[in-house]
């Protein structure tokens, strides 16, 4: 039996859409680095927050949630650097998980995903007038 402890680094490996992730002896390290950097940054853009989700969801730090946790920071950190931010919906899902896996190679794909439903999100905020 398995007990997930809620709030606690992952105790066991797992992985994201066939892709590995951080070993669970190695998250506290990696997710250490990660803050640091991502701290660093002084002004925060849209592509800092995108790559910030891509390295969070590289690590997979917990064992279950890690999806959600990702884009609701990604959410969250937008509002904190006045950004407008989005939400990953079912139509664009698809496109945001071909995106994280290929970041290395073309960060577009994600950073394109992201702007799309920021754009989504947008037309909300026209609909209620509120400004951005």
């Amino acid at each position: 039996m398995i007990i997930l402890l809620i709030g606690k680094y992952k105790k066991l490996p797992n992985e994201v859409g066939g892709e590995e992730t951080c070993q669970p002896e190695n998250v506290k390290a990696e997710m250490k680095k990660l803050l640091t950097a991502y701290n660093s940054i002084e002004h925060k853009t849209f592509e800092n927050i995108v790559e910030f989700n891509k390295n969070f969801e590289k690590i997979h730090p917990f064992q279950d949630g890690n999806g959600r946790i990702g884009r609701l920071v990604m959410f969250k950190e937008c509002l904190a650097n006045n950004i407008v931010p989005f939400i990953i919906d079912e139509k664009h899902k698809l496109y945001y998980y071909r995106g994280l896996k290929e970041w290395d190679d073309e960060k577009g794909f994600l950073i394109e995903t992201c702007l799309s439903c920021q754009d989504k999100y947008k037309t909300w905020l026209d609909y209620f007038k509120i400004e951005y």
